[in-house]
């Protein structure tokens, strides 16, 4: 399976110029998920912690194509990440770095493959997409892989005390893994103490609280409202743990 991760959206052709290219390398053969393509714009910090929660729902075996890359066409380099059997095409830029420090085993390898058309703005196309195909289909391009000792831009595992994602309803996701905090912590974000509940309705229509969401980590959310607007939370903002 291939997973695409992107901060492209869908209203423009770049998710479709990617999937033409995987689907001519591996002839169709390999199942292709849009795993979210509305990933923060130019944020490969929300977005590496982001990854590491979704990809928890994925096999061994499974290669995402992960692409937030503000710096494309400069020094930063594109890399192949092996993360505890997943692999991970994208750019050093510390969008794969934390899948790479949770995982019990990983390896790096730093792509000197280029394409005879590579465009100075669209590696996703170009580059990573055909060395994703190839993985998928088990044709491993040892000759076009450097071995790196590591990614040159790394993170620590530990989590982030921030909004790292907003979705469509409002609530709002963040960098704290839901095991990691108490049951009964309070979170304060600039506007508001909020006490936890275990599902929307645990909670009075309008209520703020947060909880353990489907992935595992802490979200805020009002029942049948929008956190985002009510508490002016964006990506980026902070969030502490009270005791």
């Amino acid at each position: 399976m291939i997973a695409l991760y992107t901060d492209f959206g869908l209203d423009d052709p770049y998710v479709g110029q990617m999937k033409a290219v995987l689907l001519r390398q591996t002839g169709g053969s390999i199942p292709i998920v849009d795993l979210l393509h509305r990933v923060p714009n130019f944020d490969p910090l929300a977005g590496a912690h982001l990854l590491s929660a979704l990809q928890a729902q994925f096999d061994p075996g499974t290669v995402f194509v992960a692409v937030v890359d503000p710096g494309v066409g400069s020094e930063r380099l594109p890399v192949v990440l092996e993360a505890d059997g997943k692999y991970y095409v994208g750019p050093d830029n510390g969008l794969l770095a934390v899948v790479a420090a949770r995982a019990l085993r990983c390896r790096a390898w730093r792509i000197t493959w280029r394409p005879s058309r590579l465009s100075a703005s669209f590696h996703g196309r170009d580059l990573f997409a055909p060395i994703a195909a190839r993985i998928a289909i088990g044709n491993w391009p040892a000759d076009d892989l450097a071995d790196c000792a590591s990614l040159t831009e790394r993170l620590s595992g530990n989590d982030l005390p921030q909004i790292i994602y907003l979705d469509h309803y409002g609530n709002a996701m963040t960098g704290w893994r839901a095991a990691n905090v108490a049951p009964d912590a309070t979170i304060a974000t600039p506007s508001e103490h909020i006490a936890s509940a275990r599902v929307f309705s645990a909670v009075p229509i309008g209520q703020v609280f947060w909880y353990e969401n489907s992935l595992g980590l802490v979200e805020i959310a009002v029942n049948r409202g929008h956190a985002a607007a009510r508490l002016n939370l964006v990506v980026g903002a902070p969030v502490a743990l009270l005791a």
